[in-house]
């Protein structure tokens, strides 16, 4: 979830430390390729504050050069890239137990590696989780559905008016506390040249979740072309 390749994988293990000693979580890593032909690849980079998951520019800016620094001394990654470090967004991924829990009450979609009940995708209202279960209530269902964590491929928030409420919140709550602005760590031009982006689907591309991937007659169709 967190990772979603063997590389990925190498790449949190180096970079959750540096996310440690700045008070950060890392939330995902990608390392995808790239859209034009011998073009650099994408590093992106999602993070977040270990004490209220949300993160600023200026956090943002601070762990690309952490991670940036260590790049550049170890070179891990085989040719050019582009490091692009970011929040998880609004509407952010669950890549993580916990965030069944943080998130419980919102609606999301959610992604199987395998057939549950004759399907893979599932969306609804999450309802927290029963040891390593995902709990999530399905439209129609009068029981909560338990789906093993272990099975979740992918997982995301839908953009809805309590999501966007939620955010407004948070937003609101980031200008009383003046964190918007930290001009001790940040100027205008940093994020350019820190690879600090914001986070948008086309950044963050989760391709699993078009609306037309959760339909029920498509994956049986697609569950019949790989028996084929």
């Amino acid at each position: 979830m967190r990772a979603k390749t063997t590389e990925d994988r190498k790449l949190i293990e180096i970079f959750d430390p540096i996310a440690e000693a700045l008070g950060l979580d890392i939330v995902r890593v990608r390392l995808m390729g790239s859209n034009k032909p011998d073009g650099a690849r994408r590093l992106q980079v999602m993070a977040e504050r270990k004490t209220d998951g949300d993160i600023n520019v200026a956090q943002c800016a601070r762990l690309s050069r952490a991670i940036s620094a260590y790049m550049d001394e170890a070179d891990p990654i085989t040719g050019e890239y582009i490091l692009e470090v970011s929040s998880p967004g609004i509407d952010r991924p669950l890549t993580r137990l916990k965030d069944f829990v943080t998130y419980e009450g919102l609606e999301a979609r959610i992604e199987l590696d395998r057939l549950a009940e004759g399907r893979k995708r599932f969306r609804g209202i999450l309802a927290g989780i029963e040891d390593d279960h995902v709990a999530i209530d399905l439209e129609g269902e009068e029981e909560t559905a338990l789906m093993p964590f272990a099975w979740v491929v992918e997982a995301k928030l839908i953009l809805t008016d309590e999501l966007l409420k939620q955010g407004a919140e948070k937003a609101a709550a980031r200008r009383e506390a003046g964190e918007d602005e930290d001009e001790d760590d940040f100027d205008e031009g940093d994020d350019a040249d820190d690879g600090v982006v914001a986070n948008d689907d086309e950044d963050f591309d989760d391709e699993a979740f078009d609306d037309d991937d959760f339909d029920d007659e498509q994956d049986n169709e697609d569950d019949k072309d790989r028996t084929q």
